[in-house]
């Protein structure tokens, strides 16, 4: 297969899948949601031979987590698509309707990008999810998952063309690249492909931006604070820091760095390490915090803290005030998602104003940061720039806008001559 001919096709097509109907999507959808259920069994013989690789290859517990695909995670696929199904028609939103002059009228209204390449992680429901928002949006999409998902993938994206083809949507709007070389092949492909997500390390998200013209959208690190300010409802503060280290350690929304004012340490600190303990999280943090809890753990440096472990394992840290928490996390962060835990309403309107990240939460979990929680249907990615989309991208993210203008016979001579002028009336 080469890439470049197949981007090609799917650039021609890509008007084909913008002007669909929402009914003939959201069919492509449902039908994805049957093949899945019918096909369950295939699709774990499949993800059993990945597991096998995993074993053998001796990928680390936290990640195999990633790469498991059952019935739990099946009927979250299912159920993410029913949500996605129910969700709105992200094209053709009318944001704009103003009258230029009598007659001539100005629109702005939501259209699909086109063709997006999305690289992902080794997790199968990743692929569901990222085909599914990119057919609700309109999008063609070229999908690469991790090789040590490889088996299931392919059976996965089978039943998902299939579906999309049943529907009567264009064959060529989904294709899967299998092959690790074909990564550098979409890279080339500027002048069919609009939009490239990645999704892994923050060395893989510098290789593709480094090697490409096509505009990049995504995050690699997820660097997560949790700052505990003096305010702070300690037995709520361990409840949250729990979850967002343990619910799932290997999330980039898990958090990797906790920080705690300097004027409940003596308390907190002992508490928070204890728990950590009873929970099997490896505890790192400064000379400070071991001279309080007296335990033997791992020594960092104060410039050892842009640590993503994705595992149970936690930086701690003292820190004076908010005010040096604000500045650890706006240096340290990668601008994820970052909480404070507080009873202090002044301090949570300060934090979330002064804090640089796509996610900025009081008082409760950075695992919250997904697009499903967030009533997205699903999620293409995190972004952690500021340019198009913020955060979990979901179907609003995967949409771009057009200028559209009515008028009957009119001319720029006219208004430049001075016969007639514009009204900018919005309507």
């Amino acid at each position: 297969m080469v890439i470049s001919e197949e981007a090609r096709k799917m650039k021609r097509s890509a008007p084909v899948l913008a002007s669909s109907s929402i009914d003939t999507r959201n069919k492509a959808l449902s039908l994805i949601a049957e093949r899945l259920e019918a096909n369950k069994d295939t699709i774990f013989e499949a993800n059993k031979k990945d597991l096998e690789y995993a074993d053998k290859n001796g990928i680390v517990d936290s990640i195999k987590k990633r790469l498991k695909y059952d019935d739990n995670k099946l009927k979250d696929s299912i159920s993410g698509l029913k949500g996605l199904e129910g969700l709105d028609d992200p094209i053709g939103k009318v944001s704009l309707t103003r009258e230029l002059d009598d007659g001539l009228v100005l629109k702005k209204i939501s259209t699909p990008i086109g063709v997006i390449g999305v690289i992902f992680e080794a997790r199968p429901d990743a692929l569901i999810q990222v085909a599914s928002l990119c057919i609700k949006s309109g999008n063609c999409s070229i999908l690469k998952g991790g090789k040590e998902t490889a088996n299931t993938n392919k059976v996965l994206f089978g039943l998902i063309k299939e579906s999309v083809i049943e529907a009567g949507l264009p064959g060529e709007c989904l294709l899967q690249a299998e092959s690790h070389n074909e990564i550098d092949e979409l890279l080339k492909c500027d002048e069919d492909v609009d939009l490239i997500i990645p999704r892994g390390s923050n060395k893989f998200v510098r290789y593709i931006m480094d090697n490409t013209k096509i505009p990049v959208m995504g995050h690699s690190d997820g660097i997560c604070h949790i700052y505990v300010d003096e305010k702070a409802d300690m037995d709520k503060a361990l409840r949250i820091i729990l979850d967002a280290k343990k619910q799932y350690a290997a999330a980039c929304n898990a958090v990797e760095t906790v920080l705690i004012n300097k004027n409940i340490a003596n308390e907190f600190l002992p508490k928070l390490a204890d728990m950590l303990e009873r929970e099997d999280v490896k505890i790192n943090g400064t000379s400070e915090v071991k001279d309080i809890l007296k335990k033997d753990i791992g020594i960092m440096k104060d410039d050892e803290f842009a640590k993503e472990y994705n595992d149970y394992e936690i930086s701690l840290k003292i820190v004076d005030d908010m005010t040096e928490a604000i500045e650890h996390i706006n240096f340290f962060g990668s601008h994820h998602t970052d909480a404070i835990i507080t009873e202090n309403e002044a301090a949570a309107v300060t934090f979330t104003q002064m804090v640089d990240s796509a996610g900025v939460y009081v008082n409760c979990s950075t695992r919250f940061a997904d697009g499903f929680r967030y009533g997205f249907g699903a999620e293409v990615g995190i972004s952690t720039g500021k340019i198009h989309a913020r955060g979990p991208v979901g179907l609003d993210g995967l949409v771009t806008y057009k200028y559209i203008l009515t008028g009957d016979g009119d001319i720029v001579g006219d208004y430049a001559s001075g016969e007639k002028s514009f009204t900018h009336r919005d309507i």
